[in-house]
């Protein structure tokens, strides 16, 4: 007997109801959205760069720089522990990707091989026939760096973007050393770009005031100093920046901070800042120990400012001053926040997407679909009657449960995703089509009205949710290996597939329960 259980019913009811007030702010102009109550949901779907417009970038990781920075930090590592060994040498130096070390004394190599071990267990030491020992990180090591490099920047990439007020970026890895970055609605990326460009790995620095810069550029720089420029954020000044000859051991990093903001001190731009518990103590204790000296505050490796410590300064804040603009003091402010990145990154290519371009693609997406469920309407309405009728209105209601799905989720649609709903509305019908010969089929083998539409739903759905089910996958498997506009696609495709299931197996039927239970007809209308 075809039955509808009222819980069903409700379910159905209440379920269509959603999506149509879900879908709604997608369809409407604005300006009407705004004169609804406030109950009346507003969000709406996101467009994607090719329908909106904007700006794509494509970032390259420097994993070179952070391999030798890394060599570098093992180089210091092993020359402490020479020292401590009172192990002579000739050479230790890091060359191109290795570390090199020439001993005195060659009965040395196998106790220095155990000091690099120690050092690092990552390192792996190679004789060479020279007699030099050729340091360097093993394969499984700098991909497992490598891996952790990439994904750091992008999380760090998307805080940046994120304090902007960027909505919908999309951020997402390419290859082994490359991310893509795509903005929608950002026609000049220069800003953007100028974000990106710096590092904005800040630390806290002594300045070795025992040697001056012209000695240390005629060659007398201590082994633990180095000679590092001033950074002249404001535009317009000419001639040599101020240098300064700066211990290399960092007292505090920027990876202490907790926060920083723009202000303004004396009328002039500047910068506060705020250090978590570990970082408040170790700022104190270098305070305390150094004072009446200078203090370095060094920002990719210019020296931001060099101000002299004339107290402790033990409240775990501070302000950085110097030749600020406002813009320079919020944008280094956003850096600060956001965290420095692992590597440089540099822009190896660069596309800006007009937003006409994108309006064409909407405005024919749109036409597409229109057209599609247009065809697919009269096609149900001329073979299969009231029954198509039905069937059309079941396609309604898929529609707005996908496009109430996509705005809910939070997805971006992008063009590909047009072709997912146009491609969804297209085999929506075909479960109901199912459903109907499968019915055409049980009248012809002399069933009644009532008995032919039951079984025509109830054995049909073992097909339909197989046919469903193997989409699903592929919708799937393209979602999780694909990328780009092959995610857009399979989002939209997965949605439908769902919201088909739900309107055939629930709005179909139940308006052909609620046919019978008014008409109580003698013959099939189909």
């Amino acid at each position: 007997m075809l039955t509808f259980q009222p819980w069903k019913t409700w379910i159905t009811v209440i379920v269509c109801l959603l999506g149509v007030l879900l879908a709604l702010p997608n369809v409407v102009p604005q300006k009407t959205l705004d004169a609804m109550p406030s109950w009346v949901p507003t969000h709406r779907i996101s467009y994607g760069l090719d329908l909106q417009g904007g700006s794509h970038l494509l970032l390259e990781v420097d994993l070179k720089s952070v391999n030798k920075e890394r060599l570098n930090g093992a180089l210091d590592g092993l020359r402490t522990a020479l020292l401590k060994e009172k192990i002579g040498y000739t050479q230790l130096a890091v060359d191109d990707e290795h570390l090199v070390v020439a001993l005195r004394d060659a009965a040395d190599a196998d106790k220095v091989k155990g000091l690099i071990a120690q050092v690092d267990p990552d390192l792996a030491t190679t004789s060479m026939p020279d007699g030099k020992l050729q340091v360097a990180y093993t394969q499984q090591s700098l991909i497992a760096r490598q891996n952790q490099v990439v994904d750091q920047s992008i999380e760090i990439i998307r805080r940046r973007v994120d304090e902007t007020g960027t909505k919908e970026p999309t951020i997402q890895r390419e290859g082994d050393d490359r991310i893509l970055l795509q903005l929608p609605g950002i026609d000049d990326p220069q800003h953007m770009k100028d974000v990106l460009n710096r590092t904005a790995k800040m630390t806290f620095q002594l300045v070795d005031e025992s040697v001056s810069p012209e000695d240390a550029k005629a060659g007398h720089l201590p082994p633990g100093d180095e000679l590092l420029s001033a950074e002249d954020i404001s535009a317009g000044r000419v001639g040599q920046p101020q240098q300064y000859v700066i211990n290399k051991r960092v007292m505090v990093d920027g990876g202490s901070l907790t926060g920083a903001s723009a202000s303004f001190q004396d009328n002039a731009p500047v910068i506060q800042f705020k250090f978590d518990s570990v970082g408040a103590r170790r700022f104190a204790d270098a305070t305390r120990a150094n004072v009446r000296k200078r203090f370095a505050i060094v920002l990719d490796k210019k020296v931001i400012s060099a101000p002299v410590i004339n107290e402790p300064i033990t409240g775990g804040s501070g302000v950085i001053s110097g030749s600020f603009t406002v813009q320079s003091a919020n944008d280094l402010a956003l850096l600060l926040r956001a965290g420095a990145l692992p590597a440089s990154l540099s822009i190896i290519e660069e596309r800006t997407v007009g937003p006409d371009l994108g309006a064409d693609s909407v405005r024919a997406g749109t036409t597409a679909c229109l057209v599609a469920v247009g065809l697919v309407a009269m096609f149900m309405v001329v073979f299969y009657g009231l029954f198509g009728i039905y069937a059309n209105i079941a396609l309604f209601f898929n529609l707005c449960l996908l496009l109430a799905a996509l705005s809910t989720l939070g997805a971006t649609l992008t063009l590909p995703g047009i072709a997912g709903i146009a491609l969804t509305l297209g085999m929506a019908v075909d479960a109901n089509v199912l459903v109907n010969e499968r019915i055409r089929e049980e009248a012809r083998h002399g069933r009644s009205v009532i008995s032919a539409i039951d079984n025509g739903f109830s054995r049909a759905y073992a097909t339909i949710i197989d046919a469903n089910v193997t989409h699903l996958i592929a919708g799937s498997l393209l979602f999780e290996l694909g990328s780009g506009p092959v995610k857009g696609f399979a989002v939209t495709l997965c949605l439908g597939i769902l919201t088909s299931l739900f309107t055939t197996m629930l709005v179909s039927r139940l308006l052909v329960v609620w046919w019978l239970r008014r008409s109580r007809p003698k013959a099939l209308p189909i």
